[in-house]
Order: structure tokens, then sequence, then C-alpha cells
């Protein structure tokens, strides 16, 4: 092991080759994982690969440190770790694209928004949510007084997605800062670059290397002793369906947060501002590449002005051009590989085959796939009955409002949803009969700021709200304890 001031190094060519960490110190192995830039296949750069040794490393050493820190200390790291990320702001930026493709005008926002995270989360560190409750306010009461504080769990497992390299890990730490919680995480292989940075300025900040391990490698080698082992007494992951439910038949007795899959539908009626749909519309679909599990995968648009809306749609889908995501003018870089790109051009193709049409887009190259506009969806055609997740706007024919919800909850998914309309009373239906975790109105079904509640049911999760405030609620226990007064 190496501390943390001996960490990765640049190599001529650009590329950074980065360790992981266990409570702090840098841990360096033979096998190397290599992150492969999905624009031009370059090397982005090599990471260490672990061991399931090494897991029981991070663990135990988790577990064994008594380190604690004041709410104010950890007000304090949150804050500098802020500073710090602005200050590099441009260096992740440039970072995140050259791992994950998205674009830069994508990258530099999410750098923002994890800036936020660190805000909120530090808000939180301060704040006491504990509550008295007088024992004397029945006949058989007492003169006594029942008190409640929260105590940070023991150990948190944290699993992230390559989507959001940098916003999804920080969404995970900053709260288990903010509380005191210690926390190993283990990002996506295809994008742990941005999160062993991330790591490292946390620890610049001041945070105590025993209160955070990464580490990066074989599922099976360091991702299942998170899962499976009962010291890790939550498990938050982010990711897909399929992988969350298996997740969770081997987790056991643990808290289990789980951010998976959806297929956000995007509602438009006939009294819809049509500016603000068609401008909803191309961001939901487009942005981060389409790869959110809150992006729009189905614009549900009323028969009355479907015509007039697809025109408009189809215009303004031209604005958002794709290619090198390094261009400050593109608006839509890479998806996360090549085999991602041939899942959605297989699954534009299977919706022509199925009567849909093509009315722009649909070209691959690589990993790009440009935003693709589809009409005559079936609404039976496997791209929005599962999960799409790339820059494509099926778009598809409803009669009303009920119509419209009954299509929205036809698929196995429950995350995030919108509708656009003037007529309140529509809106609030929508809002009551919509089965997903958030119903957003005149806007995007991703909406959010980073403190709010966020999360989803069926397949889209287990109802355990994420965001900074519900985040740290599920990373923590209530205790209850009483004294004479």
């Amino acid at each position: 092991m190496k501390t943390p001031e001996s960490s990765g190094s640049i190599s001529g060519n650009g590329t950074v080759d980065l360790p992981c960490y266990i409570a702090g110190q840098s841990v360096t192995a033979n096998e190397r994982l290599t992150v492969i830039n999905p624009y031009d296949n370059s090397v982005a750069g090599t990471v260490a690969s672990l061991t399931r040794s090494h897991a029981e490393q991070a663990i135990s050493a988790a577990l064994q440190s008594r380190q604690t820190l004041s709410r104010y200390q950890r007000f304090e790291v949150l804050m500098k770790a802020r500073t710090i990320l602005q200050e590099q702001a441009e260096s992740f930026a440039h970072l995140i694209t050259a791992e994950s493709g998205l674009c830069l005008h994508e990258t530099h926002y999410e750098v923002g928004r994890s800036c936020d995270v660190l805000q909120f989360s530090a808000m939180e560190a301060l704040k006491d949510d504990g509550q008295v409750f007088s024992c004397d306010i029945s006949p058989k009461g007492k003169a006594r007084k029942i008190f409640t504080l929260r105590e940070p769990h023991r150990l948190v497992g944290a699993i992230t997605p390559f989507n959001h390299p940098l916003n999804q890990v920080m969404h995970k730490l900053a709260p288990a800062i903010a509380c005191g919680a210690p926390v190993i995480l283990k990002p996506s292989e295809k994008t742990p670059l941005t999160a062993i940075r991330c790591v490292e300025l946390l620890y610049e900040a001041g945070l105590p290397g025993s209160m955070l391990s990464v580490i990066v490698g074989p599922v099976e080698e360091v991702a299942t002793p998170l899962v499976v082992d009962p010291r890790v007494e939550v498990l938050s992951f982010t990711g897909s369906a399929e992988i969350g439910k298996q997740l969770a038949s081997q987790a056991g007795y643990k808290r289990l947060i789980l951010e998976l899959g959806g297929n956000s539908p995007l509602i438009i009626l006939e009294d819809a501002n049509l500016d603000l749909a068609v401008h909803l519309a191309t961001e939901g679909c487009y942005r981060n590449s389409g790869q959110r599990c809150t992006a729009v995968k189905r614009l549900l648009i009323h028969e009355a002005i479907l015509d007039e809306f697809t025109e408009r749609f189809v215009e303004a889908s031209k604005s958002y051009t794709y290619g090198d995501p390094m261009d400050g003018n593109t608006r839509v870089g890479t998806v996360i590989d090549e085999a991602a790109a041939i899942r959605l051009e297989t699954a534009v193709n299977k919706a022509v085959d199925d009567g849909a049409r093509v009315l722009f887009g649909g070209e691959r190259s690589g990993a790009l796939f440009s935003p693709t506009v589809l009409t005559d969806v079936p609404r039976t055609t496997e791209m929005v009955v599962c999960e799409s997740f790339g820059p494509l706007a099926p778009i598809m024919a409803i009669k009303d409002l009920e119509d419209a919800i009954e299509l929205a909850n036809s698929t196995a998914y429950g995350l995030s949803s919108g509708v656009v309309t003037e007529d309140l009373n529509q809106a609030l239906k929508a809002v009551r009969s919509i089965r997903s975790g958030t119903v957003n109105v005149n806007e995007v079904p991703g909406y959010r700021i980073e403190m709010s509640p966020f999360g989803g049911v069926k397949d889209s999760g287990l109802g355990v709200k994420e965001g900074v405030i519900e985040a740290i609620k599920g990373m923590t226990v209530v205790k209850t304890f009483s004294l004479p007064w």
C-alpha cells in the first residue's frame, strides 16, 4: 500500500494510471483494468484490478476504525470538497467525457450537479432531526420524555453505474459523509477513473481514510462480497432491474437502497403549450445521450395535436448534433460502448419490423447513435416495453388522458413520468393515477433537485428513496431513549 499522495500518474499520451484505495491507502495490483474511450477506442486510463482479499481488507479496515467526525467537521469536509471540485471542474468534465463518451456539454453540467450534492449534504450534516415526545399525554401516561436521534450504520456498500460517473458517486458518498457512515465504493468498471479521482478529492478535503475505500475489479471478487457480507449493513445500488433483483436475492438481512431502471413517459395533452412540449421532449429524450434512468423513453401525444407536434419535434431534433464528445458544439456524444449502440440499432430495426417508421436519425457509427425519431410505434414493440438506454424518441398516439395513463402504467417500470397540460384537474389526475415515484407537470420526468426524494416502484425500485435527505435516512438508524422528566 502507498499513501494517497502517491496516487495515479499521467502517461505521455495523456492517459491516467490509477490505484484503488483501502482506508485511505493506495493499492496497486498486478492485474490492470483498461478503460476505453468509446468515441475513438483510445485508452482513457488504467486502474488497479483488485481481488476478494482486497474487499475483505476494506471491510475489516472500515469496521476496525473508531475515528469519528463532529457535525461541523463533516460540514467542513463536504464544503472544502465542493470548492476543490469547482476549481477542478474542467479536468473532471474532460475525464468523464474521455471514459464515458458523454459530450462536454453534459459533463460540465454533471460537475455542477455534483457540487450541489456536496453543498446540500453539508447543509444536512449540520441538522438534527431528533424528536421529543411527552409521555404524560394519556390517562396512563408518565412524567417522562422520549427522545430520538440518528446513528450511522456501521458500514455502507455503494455500487454505482456508468451513466453518471461523478454525480451517481457523489449521491452515495456525500450523504454517507454527512451522517458519519463509513462507505466502500465499487464504481462501474466502465467508468472507474472519475470515481477514483472523486475519492482522492474527498481525501484532499480532509476526509479520514478509514471512512472511505474504493475498489475496482471483477464482480465476483469485489462486488459480491459487499452484497453478501452481513457486516455491510446497507447496500446502495444504482443499475439495471435485472442486476438489482439478483443482488436483492443475495443480500440477505440488510437494508437495500435500489435505484433501478425506468421507462418514463412524457404525456402531451391536447391543450399543451407546444413550444414547451417540444422543448421538454427533446431535452428529455436526448440529454446525456439518452442514458438516464429518468430519460423520456415514450412520447405519448394526444391524437388531435399529433401531426403538428411530430413535425415540430423532428425539426427541433435536428439541432441536437451528435459526434465528437470533446467538441464543444456537440450536443449528443456516444453511448457507453459499441455493444450498447448495436442494441439500440437492433431495437429500432425491430420496431420498424413491427410497423414503426423512422422519421429522423437511426444512424450508428461505432458507439455513436444519432438522435432518432420514430412514429406509428406499436405499443407492444420491445423498444417501448423494455428500457431503451439511448437517444431514441418513439412517438405513440393517445386518445385522452385515461388512455395515456393506461399506457404509462403498462410497463414493468415505475420511476418517473411527466405530463404537459394547462388543465390543473388533468394534471392532478395524472399525479394520482400514474404509478411512478415522480410525476412532473410541465417538466421533464427526471426533473428534481439533488436533495428532493427520488426513487421508483415496481421494477424501478423498492420504494426506498434517494436524494440527499432520504439517502441519509437510509444510511442511519433511529435510536429511541427516554428520561424521567
